[in-house]
């Protein structure tokens, strides 16, 4: 397949996924219930941090997540006191559980307190054509404060050679705004251009089979050629491939 070819190829996969009929079937629904940019972001960075494992799984524990927090995340959040974590000890979602739980809102509480939020966090931090080590620093800040050393293993970072696949997904949500909807585009201070795919085992094995990809394992480096190759196709929006590889992999078995 030629470049010309596989631009083609590609740009039809992402008119057929980046869909709202994409929404039903994916975690970003949860998000999508919320109106207010602060609760969409807890809610898009919670849902996020638990989609490894089964789709209908992971969906249904991000509502049980946002049922946790009384369906109003941010309020949850800034205002919650000690007594108000004790429900949500029962949360179990494979390794990420109660505890786990309980410390994502005591560092979101201090990055909203502390940084302004989640957006100048990552703002503060960004190369002007990636984020990479925008998630470096915000796992640092993250755990500023006391935590539980087992809880650290569920925020990734590149710089230990992790293709961060959670946060990459979550900052396409935050980020990228195409009119499609099922993005969101509300932090507006960044740009999709920096964006990295969320580079998983279903997306790895379909860009090595177009040729996007030749490393092996999906680790920071076969990020860093996966976007080299994507920001050829388009270096504006390359991240709407994610669609296209996600598709192929997932709903068509590539």
């Amino acid at each position: 397949m030629t470049q010309q070819e596989l631009y083609e190829f590609l740009e039809s996969k992402v008119e057929a996924y980046n869909h709202p009929k994409f929404i039903e079937s994916d975690p970003v629904q949860v998000p999508h219930l919320f109106a207010k940019k602060e609760d969409i972001e807890i809610a898009g960075f919670l849902s996020a941090t638990i989609a490894w494992g089964n789709r209908k799984s992971i969906i249904n524990n991000a509502l049980k997540m946002m049922d946790l927090l009384d369906r109003d995340p941010y309020n949850f959040v800034i205002n919650h006191e000690k007594k108000d974590l004790k429900p949500l000890s029962a949360f179990v979602h494979r390794t990420f559980n109660g505890d786990d739980l309980k410390q994502f809102v005591n560092s979101l509480k201090h990055i909203y307190i502390n940084y302004g939020g989640l957006e100048k966090v990552f703002k503060a931090h960004a190369d002007e054509d990636c984020l990479q080590m925008s998630i470096h620093h915000f796992k640092r800040q993250f755990f500023e404060i006391p935590h539980l050393e087992r809880t650290m293993k569920h925020v990734s970072d590149p710089s230990k050679n992790s293709a961060a696949k959670r946060i990459n997904m979550f900052l396409r949500w935050m980020v990228r705004n195409d009119a499609a909807g099922v993005d969101f585009g509300i932090w507006k201070s960044l740009s999709p251009s920096q964006l990295s795919c969320p580079l998983d085992v279903h997306s790895g094995n379909v860009a090595r089979k177009l040729g996007l990809l030749s490393r092996k394992q999906n680790d920071a480096k076969a990020l860093k050629e996966l976007d080299s190759n994507l920001r050829a196709l388009d270096p504006i929006d390359p991240v709407k491939y994610d669609y296209a590889l996600f598709g192929l992999g997932v709903f068509e078995g590539f």
